[in-house]
Parts: structure tokens; C-alpha cells; sequence
């Protein structure tokens, strides 16, 4: 596969281009992101679904400054989806050959079941994982559901009800009830399903996220992966379809989704009416995302392999040079977790998250030295973005943050206590990764001591001297959770 792709997704509303490069066989990260709302099928819904002259122009310019900028990327391979608004439009055949002709750009439509398959296949790859969920993708002309059973896609489902085809079709002229009605038979087919979770895909799910994190003063600027109780959704979902303009501009409603959000809250309170989930996850992937993982993944069944996550590998080809001590901190700090976590009363669902925090922790180091800390910090924050729930984002920044220095300040771990574990264990799993580092202040080639623990003290053999380490650990600046002997 091409180390850069452009992935283009033409929808109802807007349509948007992402550029993608590779650092290694499956690893990959973003490098330029535009949308623009081009609004493709306005007044199409009132036209037996003909597309009109200014919403084609409007397309048509912006897919030709998206090609320009795919081109000023260098991308070998540019990737272009239509959805529902041209899979509907009997008059698509004249605007896919005016953009063949005019941009040598190739428009794949694609059916609704397809469109629902790669929506769903970019939240298995990209989210935590999903056992029990059912994936919901509100566009501007239709909405693609799919069964997610343990990673597992079935039950594709595309409906024609979309924000901008409600809003055409019924909200323009304040027919609620219509809308209601006909919302309501469609849906039908979710009177069998039985799911834990609703995963949200699109902007109307995100603008909803986006209004509770706001309104509950969340402490993490993160909308993918954000998960809350429906009974919050169910709320805001009511506040909304209640609000007037400015009431919707007070809840976080951005102005260029102002006439579709109400549409797009119907939909979502009527399939709420229908299954009974508890949890809500916002998931920033979807169809782009899912295009590209079908390009990518193509031969290993549209799945990373086994416990692959691409965003740790990301950042560990970008930012991490020396591998060899990154991989000895990660054996080091479960070695030490393995020996201690019962003393310290750490559950072992930790280790995972102490290892990883270790093999990352030399990633800001490539930014600037003596900020390392805080730049390996907010890569973590922000580039750890795939595979991760909230909570385990924020301990393994927390962990590396305070590596080597200092427990986590108190003002940190109030600011992120919903999202970190109790201030013990917290503070227990950052002096590990903190002796650690202390322990391979000399950068062996080869760790040359071993360890064992009993009673509260850990024993450190080795035929060296260890100096350096020695001296380390003397200047731990934290709380000692246990004697440490040479």
C-alpha cells in the first residue's frame, strides 16, 4: 500500500478528506484534515432526489481544492466514496462524469450496506473493545446500523432517514409528528436487538457527545472513545429537541449544525425507544476511517492482527529512537509490578497500562530533552488515540508525566480523578515506573542485575556496581512504597 492515501467521503451534508501516511506496515497517523459543508443534497429531497445545479457546484469546487491538496502531499493513491446523497439521485451519472472528466477523480458509490460494514469495521479496529453493541451512523441522507458481537459485524441495516432528508422532508414545515411517524417505520428491525452499548458515528452523535462533556465540565478534550450513561444521552437528546436556537447555542450546538441537529436527536431518540442500551461510546471513526483500514487491512480480513494497536506503534516508529531501553523499561516495570503489586494492593489489570507507560516514556525525549516529561505527556494525550478507553489514556500519560521526578501532584490527580484509578494506586504504579527509571540510569545493553522482593523490601543483585543506578534511586523524589537494598 501507498505510504500516503487521501481518503475522500462525499455525504448529504459535507464531504471531507483525510490524508493519511504510513511509519510502518500497519501503523499510520494523520497528516492534514478538511470538510466542508457542501450541503450536496440540499433541495434534492423535494426534487424526486435530483441533485440540484448550486449544491453540485459547490461539490464540485471543493473536490477539486481537495485534489490540489492531496496533490501537495505528494499521495500515491486517493480513495473517493459517495454515500446516500448520489446513491439516490437518479441525475449522479452526469456529476460523477463532469468530476471524471474536469479532476480525473474516480467516485466509487457505495450501497448502504457497504456504508454501514466500513463505519462498523473502523470501530472494531479503532475503539475499545466491543462485545455487546450496536453502531449507529447518522448522515444527512440516511442511517447505516451493524451488530458488533465481540469484534464481530453483522446485521448491516441502511434506512433513508438522514438529518438533511428529515429537515427537507418535515422540519421546514414544523411537521414533528411526521417526522415521528415516519422515523418510527423504519425502525422496526430493532425490536430483536439486544445490545449493551450504542456506538454513535457522524456529527449529529458527536455534537451531542460534545454538548455532555461540555455541560458535565468533562476534564479531557477527547471525543473519540468518550463513553457515558444513556440516561445522560436520553437528557440531552430531550434539552435539544426542546431548545430554541439560542437555548441550542448555550448547550454547545455549533451554528453550522444548528438545522440539523434536531432531526438527527429524533432519530436518536426513537432508536433509544427501541433498545435498551446503558452505555453510550462516541466513536471519531467512521466511514474515511473505515476505507482506508479495508485498503490497508486487506489482506489479514479487515483486522489488525492480535493485539496490534496502531497508534502505540505510531508513536513508538516517530518518537522513540532507542528501542532497546524502551523495551527494557517495559520488561522492567512489570518485573517490578509482578514482584510488589500484592504488597501494594495494585489489581493486575494495571500491568498493562504500567508496561506501556514505560515503552513510551522516551518519546518526548525526541522533542526536547529537558522537557521530556511533558511532551511525552501530550503525545500521549492526544496520538494515543486507537484502542484505548479514556481511563487508560489518562493513567499512562499520569504515569509517564511523573516518571522519575515526583508522585503526581495533587491538583492533577483532582483534576482527573473520574478518569484515574484511586490516589494509592495511582501514586503506587508511578513510584514503579519511577525506580524503573532510576534502576536503568546506566543503559545497559543487557540488564545486569535481578530482583527479589520479600517482606517489603527489594533486594538489587548484580556483579556490577551500579553506581549511577544507586545514586538514582537515592534522589527519588517521591514517597518510598518499599525499601530498596543494593
Amino acid at each position: 500500500m501507498a505510504k500516503r492515501v487521501a481518503v475522500i467521503d462525499i455525504g448529504s451534508n459535507s464531504i471531507r478528506m483525510v490524508v493519511y501516511e504510513k511509519t510502518s506496515r500497519y501503523a499510520f497517523h494523520i497528516l492534514h484534515e478538511e470538510k466542508s459543508k457542501v450541503r450536496l443534497s440540499e433541495n434534492a429531497y423535494k426534487h424526486d432526489g435530483d441533485l440540484q445545479a448550486d449544491p453540485m457546484r459547490r461539490t464540485y469546487d471543493a473536490l477539486s481544492d481537495f485534489v490540489n491538496i492531496a496533490q501537495s502531499f505528494k499521495v500515491r493513491k486517493t480513495l473517493c466514496v459517495a454515500t446516500s446523497a448520489l446513491r439516490d439521485a437518479p441525475n449522479k451519472k452526469d456529476f460523477l462524469k463532469k468530476v471524471q472528466d474536469g479532476l480525473k477523480l474516480n467516485i466509487k458509490v457505495i450501497d448502504g450496506l457497504q456504508e454501514a460494514y466500513y463505519g462498523a469495521m473502523a470501530c472494531v479496529n479503532l475503539l475499545p473493545r466491543l462485545s455487546s453493541a450496536l453502531s449507529v451512523d447518522i448522515g444527512g441522507g440516511s442511517t447505516e446500523f451493524s451488530l458488533i458481537n465481540d469484534q464481530e459485524i453483522s446485521g448491516g441495516v441502511s434506512l433513508n432517514i438522514g438529518t438533511v432528508r428529515l429537515k427537507e422532508l418535515f422540519f421546514d414545515d414544523n411537521d414533528l409528528s411526521g417526522a415521528t411517524k415516519y422515523v418510527d417505520s423504519q425502525l422496526s428491525f430493532l425490536d430483536a436487538i439486544d445490545v449493551s452499548t450504542l456506538v454513535g458515528i457522524g456529527g449529529t452523535f458527536r455534537a451531542i457527545s460534545s454538548s455532555v462533556m461540555q455541560q458535565s465540565h468533562y476534564p479531557l478534550n477527547k471525543l473519540h472513545g468518550y463513553d457515558y450513561s444513556t440516561k445522560v444521552f436520553k437528557k440531552t437528546i430531550s434539552n435539544i429537541l426542546k431548545a430554541d436556537e439560542n437555548e441550542l447555542i448555550k448547550l454547545g450546538v455549533k451554528s453550522n449544525r444548528l438545522d440539523v441537529i434536531k432531526p438527527g436527536a429524533l432519530i436518536l431518540e426513537r432508536v433509544l425507544n427501541k433498545i435498551k442500551s446503558k452505555n453510550i461510546i462516541t466513536s471519531g471513526v467512521g466511514v474515511r476511517e473505515g476505507v482506508y483500514l479495508g485498503d490497508l487491512l486487506r489482506t489479514s480480513k479487515d483486522r489488525f492482527p492480535h493485539n496490534y494497536n496502531a497508534s502505540v506503534k505510531y508513536i513508538l516508529d516517530s518518537y522513540v529512537e532507542d528501542k532497546t531501553y524502551s523495551n527494557q523499561l517495559n520488561s522492567l516495570s512489570k518485573q517490578l509490578f509482578d514482584l510488589t503489586s500484592d504488597y501494594l494492593k495494585i489489581e493486575s489489570k494495571y500491568r498493562y497500562e504500567l508496561g506501556l507507560a514505560a515503552k513510551l516514556y522516551p518519546a518526548g525525549g525526541s522533542v526536547h530533552f529537558y522537557s521530556q516529561n511533558k511532551h511525552t505527556y501530550y503525545l500521549i494525550q492526544s496520538a494515543l488515540e486507537y484502542g484505548f478507553t479514556h481511563q487508560s489514556i489518562m493513567l499512562i500519560a499520569t504515569l509517564t508525566r511523573f516518571a522519575k521526578s515526583r508522585l503526581p501532584a495533587s491538583t492533577h490527580l483532582r483534576t482527573y480523578k473520574k478518569l484515574l484509578p484511586s490516589e494509592n494506586v495511582t501514586n503506587a504504579l508511578s513510584f514503579i515506573l519511577s525506580l524503573s527509571v532510576a534502576l536503568l540510569s546506566h543503559r545497559p545493553r543487557n540488564v545486569d542485575f535481578n530482583l527479589k522482593f520479600n517482606d517489603g523490601e527489594l533486594v538489587v543483585e548484580s556483579v556490577n556496581n551500579l553506581y549511577l543506578s544507586r545514586d538514582a534511586v537515592d534522589k527519588l523524589d517521591c514517597d518510598r512504597k518499599f525499601k530498596i537494598k543494593f
